[in-house]
């Protein structure tokens, strides 16, 4: 598995420990971002907004610059299409994950139920959200730290904080793997 990364992650259970995600809302600046985050950081390639060949051609586009820095390539959708487009792993539900071998299986999750699921199907590693407010969500529910800290005791891989996650905010709740989308924007 450590294959597939550009030579900064160890092996296939030490997964980074900063992970950018993609949105609509920052892509305008990814480029920028991916070439700002330590070497051997993540990023989830999302982008819902578009289809298609746009959405291929945007991925090969942040793929490559990622890469460049070393950065685990995460696709979020299904498992073949992640293998197909060259990814080092897919993103997404449980559920969703897939069991082809040689990729990463990032599950996500926002309660015990989907942390359980995430154990049940031997994830690799799953983003618990969101800890904090986000802009994505306003006005929207938040775990806060102390309910994000037992429901990271229930799983069974490396748990990645997201959901209004910055730097301080991830120091503050003393854990050391932590994703965002615009805190690292």
């Amino acid at each position: 598995m450590a294959a597939l990364y550009s030579g900064c992650v160890p092996d296939a259970k030490t997964l980074p420990c900063l992970w950018l995600i993609s949105d609509a809302r920052n892509d305008a600046v990814l480029a920028r971002a991916l070439a700002a985050l330590p070497c051997g950081s993540g990023f989830v390639f999302r982008h819902y907004h578009l289809e298609g060949d746009a959405r291929r051609q945007r991925f090969d586009t942040l793929a490559a610059a990622a890469r460049a820095r070393g950065h685990c390539v995460i696709l979020s959708g299904p498992a073949d299409l992640a293998q197909a487009w060259g990814a080092d792993g897919v993103y997404g539900p449980p559920h969703k994950l897939g069991t082809l071998p040689g990729l990463l299986r990032l599950a996500t999750a926002h309660d015990a139920r989907e942390i359980e699921l995430a154990n049940r199907v031997a994830a690799d590693g799953v983003f618990l959200s969101p800890v904090f407010p986000t802009r994505s969500h306003p006005g929207g529910a938040s775990l806060g730290p102390a309910r994000f800290q037992e429901l990271a005791a229930l799983a069974q891989m490396p748990v990645i904080a997201l959901g209004g996650m910055t730097a301080e905010r991830a120091q503050a709740l003393d854990w050391p793997r932590w994703a965002a989308i615009d805190g690292l924007s």
